[in-house]
């Protein structure tokens, strides 16, 4: 299935056992729960009673940590090449602006919090009343869950890896820049950290999907600072903490080095590789989700299933370019009918097959194959 159709993705028990750790619990004998969408996770339960039951549901058991019927508030996400590039490559100024960046973005996520405040379970019964969420009675307000833990908001974030070349000239592989990739991403959690402890609110650190926001970043970065080579030069930014997906890299060094950036990126990580074809190929597949369990929490592989309704070609759609715009094109035909081509990609977590912008489309041509 996952040869043929890029699902399903895959939770490593064993690590996330290690990192998602309830109250009372050690290392290794942690939580194993699923995301929410692509790969919003959930905070631990910091409660050691499952919340006190606070949402009334009818299978409440204290001495089990609560994960089904929690929610996230929403996410704000930071720019992180916007907050290189104001600072011209100054690193005091640069965590200045960072500061005064990740601050702005706390007065938004406030913004979603007290926009939800006094919301009665009568807005969504079936969320607030009927037990998707909470068991409320009618004219109950949901305030008590947005507190305690109960649910979480999302500091997001994009493009780490451009933000470190253009401060350090190198990629965040590069073992000259990674520890200031990583002060970065360990920056953003102690902010949340401290939000948390002032407000009672679960902040946390989401690598946001990007999903089209990605063109939009890229395009507001070119108006800003104009086109620079390997920073601002593409219709993209590179989602979360990824490796840039024109870097070449195996499969194995790829998933055990962002790892360590799943590590900070409690509230929502998911890593891929890309691969050719690999129906006649299990075994690797097999290596590969052997590699996952043993090293990392969360992660996938793309793989291509694509159809031509014209041809009945079954294979990978191509991506061409013609008089400055990407267009897709049946290799055995030819046809550019988007009606006719039946194209699925993992765009940043989720499977789209709408097609995508001309950002997102650039993107996905310029991944390289990890294996």
């Amino acid at each position: 299935c996952t040869a043929k159709r890029m699902v399903p993705d895959y939770i490593s028990e064993k690590k996330m056992r290690e990192l998602k750790l309830s109250k009372g619990e050690t290392a290794g004998n942690g939580d194993c729960y699923t995301c929410m969408g692509c790969r919003s996770f959930l905070t631990p339960d910091r409660s050691g009673n499952g919340f006190d039951n606070v949402a009334q549901a009818k299978n409440y058991d204290p001495s089990k940590p609560k994960y089904y019927g929690r929610f996230n508030q929403g996410v704000v996400t930071i720019n992180l090449p916007d907050v290189a590039l104001s600072s011209g490559g100054d690193v005091d100024k640069f965590w200045q602006i960072f500061e005064e960046r990740l601050e702005l973005c706390h007065k938004a996520l406030r913004c979603r919090h007290e926009r939800l405040k006094g919301t009665l379970s009568d807005a969504a019964p079936i969320l607030w009343q009927y037990g998707a969420l909470a068991r409320l009675p009618k004219g109950a307000k949901i305030d008590p869950l947005l507190y305690g833990g109960y649910s979480t908001i999302s500091l997001g974030y994009a493009g780490l890896y451009e933000c470190v070349k253009y401060m350090t000239g190198h990629s965040h592989t590069d073992p000259e820049a990674t520890p200031f990739a990583l002060s970065v991403m360990q920056k953003m959690n102690d902010k949340c950290n401290e939000w948390k402890r002032a407000e009672n609110i679960d902040y946390s650190i989401y690598g946001t999907p990007l999903e089209s926001t990605t063109y939009k970043f890229a395009k507001c970065l070119q108006r800003r600072f104009g086109v620079i080579e390997g920073i601002t030069d593409h219709g993209y930014i590179t989602n979360s903490y990824h490796v840039n997906v024109r870097e070449s890299i195996d499969a194995f060094t790829k998933l055990k080095f962002e790892s360590e950036f799943q590590r900070l990126s409690p509230g929502g990580a998911i890593s891929y590789v890309e691969v050719p074809n690999m129906q006649d190929n299990l075994e690797a597949v097999m290596s590969v989700l052997h590699y996952i369990y043993d090293n990392i929490m969360y992660a996938e592989l793309n793989t291509k299933s694509d159809y031509c309704q014209v041809c009945g070609y079954d294979g990978e759609i191509k991506i061409v370019e013609d008089d400055g715009k990407l267009v897709w094109e049946c290799p055995h035909c030819g046809n550019r009918d988007q009606s006719k081509l039946n194209v699925a990609r993992r765009t940043c977590g989720y499977i789209g097959t709408q097609f995508w912008n001309q950002g997102r489309t650039e993107e996905i041509r310029d991944r390289v194959l990890h294996l």
